[in-house]
């Protein structure tokens, strides 16, 4: 059994608006339904994306793991999930957004091929979805008001001091914080990540508990607030390292294999992992473990 954790970031909803539940693309498919794929069965699924050119890849539009910006998909795992199908001869990603808690039951109906968000392996969602290997690992951290007047540094030091703590709804960073001995009652739920630097900077919680890549990419569009140098919260002792990876439908074993192959490619060579995901926040520090593997975070 791996040394390192098996939770991870839950992903969270839209920093910009999206409407009706897709991208605004120029030349933007519509989702296609299982039907359309033609069969259940994922044999030859590499083959069947060659020939047609491109890739349908599921989104929740937030920054830095997968979003929008003037009309073009961008973001960490865009940026790798695009080398890697490229790579394997398929040159276009197809974009569609969905809603963070609708992303997986999208895949399971077909509407897409991949996930490309970042998600957390977790057992949970092992279940239901294929996971690559880890793409990144990312330390949680706190955003607090300018100055850290509570001197907050960790979730010890967050009980200790008896504050209030924000996470996102359905995020793995609630569990972090009730771990640490935080009660309900010093937990707030937030929709997205806006909503928590808000909460910061209007005093209505004195910390927002996020991954700190997710964090210093929203620090940066708001005033008063910093954040918290990263830190490694545990579970029941055990640290929790927040590995995330593309997701694939059940029975697409040959397809994650083969996307698996290339981004090792990329993962074992920290110069090119560096440049093609260090603009949004990524670096040497978040390359996963040789040691860290999917089989082992997803027996939990």
């Amino acid at each position: 059994m791996t040394e390192f954790p098996n939770l991870s970031r839950r992903g969270f909803l839209t920093r910009t608006a999206a409407v009706g539940g897709l991208l605004t693309v120029p030349g933007l498919l519509a989702a296609c339904s299982k039907t359309e794929n033609g069969s259940d069965s994922e044999g030859g699924k590499l083959e069947q994306l060659k020939k047609q050119g491109y890739v349908k890849v599921a989104y929740a539009n937030e920054a830095p793991y997968g979003y929008e910006e003037d009309g073009k998909l961008k973001g960490e795992a865009p940026t790798l999930h695009r080398e890697i199908f490229k790579a394997l001869g398929v040159d276009e990603l197809r974009p569609t957004f969905s809603e963070w808690d609708g992303l997986i039951p999208g895949l399971q109906a077909g509407k897409y091929d991949v996930i490309s968000a970042g998600m957390a392996i977790i057992p949970d969602r092992c279940e239901k979805a294929l996971f690559s290997e880890p793409e990144f690992i990312s330390p949680t951290a706190m955003m607090v008001k300018k100055g850290n007047p509570k001197n907050l540094t960790d979730l010890a030091s967050a009980k200790k001091a008896g504050v209030t703590i924000g996470v996102m709804s359905g995020a793995v960073e609630k569990s972090y914080a009730t771990g640490a001995g935080i009660s309900d009652g010093k937990i707030k739920t937030l929709q997205k990540p806006q909503d928590g630097a808000d909460a910061v900077q209007g005093g209505r919680i004195d910390a927002f508990l996020l991954t700190g890549i997710s964090l210093n990419w929203l620090a940066k569009n708001n005033s008063g607030v910093e954040v918290t140098d990263s830190f490694v919260p545990e579970l029941n002792g055990v640290k929790q390292y927040s590995p995330g990876g593309a997701v694939f439908r059940k029975g697409s074993e040959e397809l994650r294999d083969a996307f698996n192959v290339q981004l090792k490619k990329i993962t074992s060579d920290p110069d090119r992992y560096v440049q093609l995901i260090q603009q949004y926040g990524f670096g040497k520090d978040t390359i996963p473990p040789a040691s860290l593997k999917t089989a082992d975070l997803c027996k939990g």
